[in-house]
């Protein structure tokens, strides 16, 4: 389990999503084949669906689920590298309002967070056991490169229950 002064409480909820017996990888691995299977067979019809005035589209979901790994990805790779540098947040409704996600084909979308995924997979396997332990501070908070790892699943299958819930 990862100690809960490794991350924010904000991140509770995504870290509570995931097997913290099963490793990091085995996260990523996991959840990113349940995002794959269910919305690859959701119907083109939904694509640019918003279940609400104000919500995401679902390929703004998807987008925002690749921009937020990649952001993340970037956290973990200074901290575990021992960058002390604070990081800035970002403001994932600015990311979402100037990211053509909807004008993108849906498969692309799909295909580039498997895509980061597997590069995110990448980087956590090459971490020691040391730089796992590492923490840095980033939107004013404190967050180990553990904790993002296991982050990364949780933010996505917190989404992927979104979809299955008012989406399908």
């Amino acid at each position: 389990m990862v100690p809960k002064n490794e991350y924010a409480p904000y991140f509770e909820q995504y870290l509570q999503l995931v097997n913290q017996e099963k490793s990091i990888v085995e996260n990523l691995v996991a959840s990113q084949n349940d995002f794959e299977q269910t919305l690859s067979n959701i119907d083109a019809s939904k694509h640019n669906f918003a279940y609400d005035k104000g919500k995401w589209t679902l390929k703004e979901l998807i987008q925002h689920t690749i921009d937020t790994e990649r952001v993340f990805i970037y956290r973990a790779l200074c901290f575990a590298r021992n960058d002390k540098t604070d990081l800035p947040g970002f403001d994932q409704d600015i990311f979402t309002q100037n990211d053509n996600a909807n004008q993108r084909e849906f498969d692309e979308l799909l295909n580039e967070m498997k895509v980061v995924r597997e590069s995110s997979i990448a980087l956590f396997q090459s971490f020691s056991d040391e730089a796992f332990q590492r923490i840095g501070v980033a939107s004013n908070n404190t967050m180990s490169v553990r904790a993002l790892g296991y982050l990364f699943s949780g933010h996505q299958i917190h989404h992927l229950n979104i979809v299955k819930e008012r989406y399908l």
